[in-house]
């Protein structure tokens, strides 16, 4: 799937299709018809193949009659014994003599170690003159005389395997370079460039949401190719490349096919591994067809998805130099902005990895423009909903900007599944629309995971697993800055036994040391809940360990949030991007420092383990009431957590349907 699908594509009308001036007409059903018309062609080809050897076959062999090759005394005493019928006397250009003979009745004889009943039979005469002719005339044999092979037709049988082997060879080696519309072996330095086409479904801008800024700068582009006099009187050049970063799934390979069905021009599109081969140098070699290609179409669109592939930065590899995906990179980079000048070929480029790149492909004059398409704020994900489900039924209750707020940090491919999600599960309810009820059970499925009813638990691992979840809940409840819980439950999703849900009411883009703290504690808070009740720990925290841990060392190492250290990181953000991430790293810093680090992050851990253990016990009838309430029910959401907190009841559970 490509980046962020953020649309559904709507049906158009082909007599309104905008005919692409530099791209020859096409029959809409072409491909479907060129493969069809193509598997035909062979079938015919090879089934007259086929009778012609046939035909062969049955002329100059099957019409032979099934003769048994004797010796000249066999066939003398055949003849003293009268038991040959008939004969056919061949001559041969090398003036010698057959006799082809038919017996009266079949005889047997030893052929091969094994007896054999013939009736038809061939041996060599050595003359043949009138005694000869006198004594088959006695005893009775009719005879004939036939011609043999002609030397013209002898010679055409001898050279034929010759001629059938040279054809065959000619067949193979066109296919192996290609020929005949087949990719052959010959062709691997053609780029397998895909251009854009009328039959397809287009996709434009307005198919695009979340995206304003990218949008924005992708359209000046088009502009720019609409109408290149606008810019140049002002001394304005076109750009020569547009790199679009960003996370998966925010829409980068749906930008580039909005482009395409927006801009006017031709649109080449490739991948980035479609440079990488078995073979030496052909990477080098794609990347100058595909600008041939596209000096051909000028003014053109090139767009190259997941550059990172050929595009990573020179010298850190272990060939070094001589590094095929470097000579292909460095191909790219000469063919973009070198000696020579491609006028009017714009460059479009999407990656998830920009830390990998080669500093020579960011420079102006190649990729003048470096796009960022972040995942989608509150009005972006309203925007991209409401293009996902502008073809779907919706009930009455759908709010698109409930479901908005409600899912924050989704990229566009994530909404995408949540609306998919939710139209299935109306269809498992033969449902006619899709309600908030749905919207909400796909919410659960994509940010808690898949419930897990089968799941057997014991009694008792369902209690320490309550308290566990309630200990996080109440502490998210009763401290000020941590986000609000949007739901808790103990029934088993994805991994966890338990899991409970946070719902920040905005986003955010930059937290404060009290936040982190507050959340650190949060995660504590479930581990703390089992030490108060149970007075021991169990595996269940192993996650919340994990995620605070990364954060203290994040808060002390990268945001310089430790008194102790003060305004220094300790990060390393140098990584070798060939040799992985975890495998070089070495230290900046001194065993002493390193000691120092590895105290404050402790301190940190403590610190909110003692803070979350300490409002637990302050709150511990409230614990044990929510808990108790936690295991009848299974899931309680924000609002039944506060009429708990308020010292209210909750409703009675509905009757479950027989």
């Amino acid at each position: 799937m490509s980046d962020g699908n953020f649309f559904k594509p709507k049906d158009q009308d082909p007599s309104q299709k905008q005919k692409n001036a530099f791209q020859p007409q096409k029959n809409p059903n072409s491909g479907e018809g060129n493969a069809s018309n193509k598997v035909m062609r062979n079938v015919l080809i090879w089934g007259a193949i086929f009778v012609g050897i046939l035909i062969f076959y049955f002329q100059f062999v099957g019409a032979q009659r099934p003769e048994w090759p004797v010796s000249y005394t066999e066939y003398l005493s055949y003849l003293e014994a009268n038991k040959i019928e008939s004969a056919e006397i061949v001559k041969s250009q090398l003036n010698d003599f057959e006799f082809h003979g038919t017996l009266r009745e079949p005889i047997t004889i030893n052929r091969d170690g094994r007896p054999r009943e013939i009736k038809y039979f061939v041996t060599k005469l050595g003359v043949l003159d009138s005694q000869t002719e006198q004594t088959w005339r006695a005893k009775g044999i009719a005879w004939n005389y036939k011609e043999g092979d002609s030397q013209w037709w002898s010679a055409l049988i001898s050279i034929l395997p010759w001629f059938l082997l040279i054809g065959v060879y000619i067949i193979v080696m066109r296919r192996m370079q290609g020929g005949g519309n087949t990719k052959g072996i010959f062709s691997f330095g053609k780029a397998r460039i895909r251009m854009n086409s009328d039959n397809l479904t287009k996709v434009t801008f307005v198919d695009v949401a979340g995206a304003d800024e990218a949008k924005y700068e992708l359209q000046e582009v088009i502009d720019f190719l609409k109408e290149p006099t606008k810019f140049q009187k002002l001394g304005g050049k076109i750009p020569k490349g547009v790199l679009l970063l960003g996370p998966p799934g925010t829409g980068k390979t749906l930008l580039a096919r909005a482009v395409s069905g927006e801009a006017n021009v031709p649109f080449f599109s490739m991948s980035g591994a479609d440079f990488v081969e078995m073979f030496v140098g052909v990477g080098a070699s794609r990347v100058r067809d595909l600008f041939e290609t596209a000096k051909k179409h000028a003014p053109c669109i090139v767009f190259i998805d997941e550059i990172d592939a050929v595009g990573r930065q020179r010298g850190a590899g272990v060939g070094g130099g001589h590094d095929e995906r470097e000579q292909t990179l460095n191909q790219l980079l000469v063919e973009m902005d070198g000696f020579e000048q491609n006028l009017g070929i714009i460059m479009i480029a999407a990656t998830n990895r920009p830390d990998v790149l080669d500093p020579a492909l960011l420079r102006p004059g190649r990729f003048d423009r470096q796009v960022v398409v972040d995942r989608p704020d509150i009005r972006g994900r309203e925007g991209i909903l409401k293009v996902h489900t502008r073809n779907i039924p919706l009930g009455d209750d759908v709010n698109v900007s409930v479901i908005a707020r409600g899912t924050p940090g989704l990229s566009g491919a994530d909404l995408a599944n949540l609306v998919n999600e939710a139209a299935l599960f109306a269809a498992r309810r033969n449902s006619l629309v899709v309600t908030m009820d749905d919207f909400e059970d796909a919410k659960d499925k994509i940010l808690m995971g898949v419930e897990r009813k089968s799941m057997v638990i014991s009694d008792k691992e369902k209690e320490v697993t309550a308290y566990h979840e309630m200990g996080h809940a109440l502490l998210g409840k009763l401290i000020a800055n941590s986000d609000p819980v949007h739901k808790v439950t103990i029934i088993p999703r994805g991994r966890a036994l338990g899991v409970t849900s946070y719902l920040p009411n905005e986003d955010s883009h930059s937290y404060s040391r009290d936040f982190l703290e507050t959340k650190i504690a949060t995660l504590l808070a479930g581990r703390a809940a089992e030490w108060i009740v149970f007075s021991q720990f169990t595996t269940g925290a192993g996650n919340d360990l994990e995620r605070a841990t990364s954060l203290a060392k994040k808060m002390v190492c990268e945001w310089g949030m430790s008194e102790r250290l003060g305004p220094i990181t300790y990060a390393n953000k140098s990584e070798e991007v060939f040799l992985g991430r975890e495998m070089s790293q070495p230290r900046d810093h001194s065993e002493e420092t390193a000691m120092l680090i590895d105290s404050e992050v402790r301190r940190i851990l403590h610190s909110a383990m003692e803070r979350a253990e300490q409002i637990l016990r302050d709150n511990i009838d409230m614990l044990h009431l929510t808990s108790k309430m936690l295991l009848e029910r299974e899931t309680l959401d924000n609002e039944e957590l506060d009429i708990l907190l308020a010292g209210g009841e909750l409703p009675p559970l509905p009757m479950k349907m027989a």
